[in-house]
């Protein structure tokens, strides 16, 4: 998810889409150490995301 998405998105929208995000994250990282992933490019795509959402959400806190 790139950040000018992540800005325009609502608090509440935000909490949900970090917890969606996080889950896939793991579901990714157990089927990686099960077998190798197509693209495990994937995973650091997605901790990325995890953690633009998180960045995003500490800045709303702050202000």
């Amino acid at each position: 998810m790139k950040q000018a998405e992540i800005k325009k998105l609502s608090v509440a929208e935000l909490q949900e889409n970090l917890g969606e995000t996080k889950k896939s994250y793991a579901d990714l990282k157990m089927a990686h150490a099960i077998s190798p992933l197509d693209n495990p490019i994937q995973l650091r795509n997605v901790r990325r995301s995890v953690a633009r959402i998180a960045t995003e959400l500490t800045k709303r806190e702050i202000q």
